[in-house]
């Protein structure tokens, strides 16, 4: 089996074999449905891989993630010099070209090293169109904290515009890094390059604070109903946690603050208060009680605050799967 007939599946396959079981699983929970069921088929079907072919794959991945170290260091021109230095002409374009085909250059990715302050700085006087654009190519976390410091009369335009953004022509991409006045990234390689959409809002969203991320929903629940709605299917919030079974809610009860929950409970529905209630022995009920009873008036900042803290465990033991968060849909359903 020569370098060049391997696929790429089975060069995914046979790098997770080498990795060993512990860490391939790790990995594996990065790829979509689809690719984990092509990944884990050529596994199966695999027996013998001759060692050359083994040290091709992995001196291919390592060389992969220099690239893309570089690029981000540098730039895409900075990453194919050094490149060229080190493996000749042939090789680093080889290199380039597979790490381009894989979409692993992405637009701004310069702005992804730049600090949430200094860049919401940068972007808060541009049109809301653009700073969209934007925040649709950060890493989630970085661009909620962005968008948790612009004007609050911004938030919910800038968010219903990433939810509503599709497809961004190369043009445009390169129209708005010029604003910036920054090196590109990389070059668009396709007609239209796929940003945004309401995953994108959603993602961007679970990393908000609350009060930033009940501000957002309710503005786009006055402009849009049907995409609010879509949203919230997608996300889970405080008061979410009375879609999960009893032994959901005590696992994450056993991982939270008491204070935490008073104050969280202190701003919930009856409905949200009875169910957690129900799920802590009697004595607990009544000292939670208690505390909400003589805790007195609180800030509505602290009560979100609180809940936010709470969905963090809940979002962290979901991802661990220590619990499940059901997302809607038949697909969802646990049997």
């Amino acid at each position: 089996m020569s370098r060049e007939k391997v696929s790429g599946i089975k060069k995914s396959a046979i790098l997770l074999m080498t990795l060993g079981p512990s860490l391939s699983a790790k990995i594996l929970k990065h790829f979509n449905e689809t690719d984990i069921e092509r990944i884990s088929l050529e596994i199966a079907n695999t027996t013998k891989v001759e060692v050359n072919t083994i040290q091709g794959v992995l001196e291919e991945f390592v060389l992969l993630n220099q690239a893309q170290k570089y690029m981000l260091d540098g730039g895409l021109e900075y990453a194919r010099k050094l490149l060229e230095q080190t493996l000749g002409d042939k090789k680093a374009n080889d290199i380039i070209k597979k790490l381009m085909d894989a979409s692993q250059i992405k637009p701004f990715m310069f702005v992804r090293k730049a600090d949430p302050k200094q860049l919401t700085n940068l972007i808060a006087q541009e049109h809301p169109q653009t700073i969209a654009l934007i925040l649709a190519y950060l890493d989630p976390q970085q661009a909620s904290q962005v968008i948790s410091a612009l004007p609050e009369e911004q938030q919910s335009d800038i968010a219903r515009r990433i939810a509503v953004m599709d497809r961004t022509s190369p043009e445009i991409l390169r129209e708005v890094e010029g604003v910036l006045k920054e090196k590109l990234s990389s070059v668009v390689q396709q007609d239209f390059a796929s940003a945004g959409g309401i995953q994108a809002l959603v993602d961007i969203l679970n990393n908000v604070d609350r009060g930033t991320e009940k501000l957002i929903l309710e503005e786009l629940e006055k402009d849009d109903a049907k995409l609010a709605d879509e949203i919230r299917k997608r996300m889970f919030i405080f008061e979410d946690v009375i879609s999960l079974d009893n032994a959901s809610i005590q696992r994450i009860i056993r991982e939270v603050d008491s204070k935490d929950l008073a104050l969280a409970l202190k701003g919930s529905s009856e409905e949200v208060r009875d169910r957690l209630f129900k799920n802590v022995s009697k004595r607990a009920a009544e000292m939670l009680r208690e505390d909400i009873e003589f805790m007195g008036p609180v800030r509505l900042r602290e009560v979100e605050d609180a809940q936010q803290r709470i969905v963090g465990i809940i979002r962290k033991l979901d991802e661990t799967g220590e619990i499940i968060i059901s997302r809607g849909g038949e697909d969802a359903i646990i049997v």
